[in-house]
């Protein structure tokens, strides 16, 4: 309920509400952020332009409680016009899953994974990232998409066919 107070607070045009709200999201702000530009600078800038906006946008969003799904929104639509402003081509090399939950056996896998995974399109790798890399369910991913839930599903399911058959079969 604090989170409702803060918004309507953020609404009226207090700072420090919006502050607090972004600062109790910062790490999945940023975790999601990196999901898109693969490094820490451009991840910042892309939280920056969301921060602006959402300080800018405040007013206009409806219910209080979608706050979140909504600035993460934002966050997603910054980082696609950065990368589409840049013109960049996001490549993985150097991403490391720092995660106690590593299911992998090796450097190895991992790399092997990431050329594979490299090897679909943007759409579908950007399903597999945000549900694996950052555990989303598929209502959030459909949401932070703006794609329905049955093609969140659907890249899902055809990413992890592709992803299979390039390995031999289940992995």
């Amino acid at each position: 309920m604090e989170e409702i107070f803060l918004v309507k607070k953020a609404k009226a045009g207090d700072k420090e509400a919006l502050v607090s709200l972004i600062m109790a999201k910062k790490s999945e702000y940023y975790k999601l952020a990196y999901i898109y530009m693969k490094n820490s600078e451009d991840s910042l800038d892309a939280l920056e332009d969301m921060i602006v906006i959402l300080y800018q946008k405040i007013n206009t969003l409806k219910k209080e409680e979608a706050f979140y799904p909504w600035s993460k929104k934002i966050l997603v639509s910054c980082c696609l016009r950065k990368i589409r402003r840049e013109k960049k081509i996001i490549l993985v090399d150097n991403w490391e899953q720092k995660d106690d939950r590593n299911h992998y056996h090796s450097k190895e896998q991992q790399i092997d994974i990431e050329k594979e995974l490299n090897k679909l399109s943007p759409k579908h790798q950007e399903a597999i990232r945000l549900k694996y890399y950052l555990d989303m369910d598929y209502q959030t991913i459909s949401k932070i998409t703006n794609t329905s839930l049955g093609t969140v599903k659907s890249r899902v399911f055809y990413a992890l066919k592709k992803l299979k058959e390039s390995f031999g079969g289940e992995y």
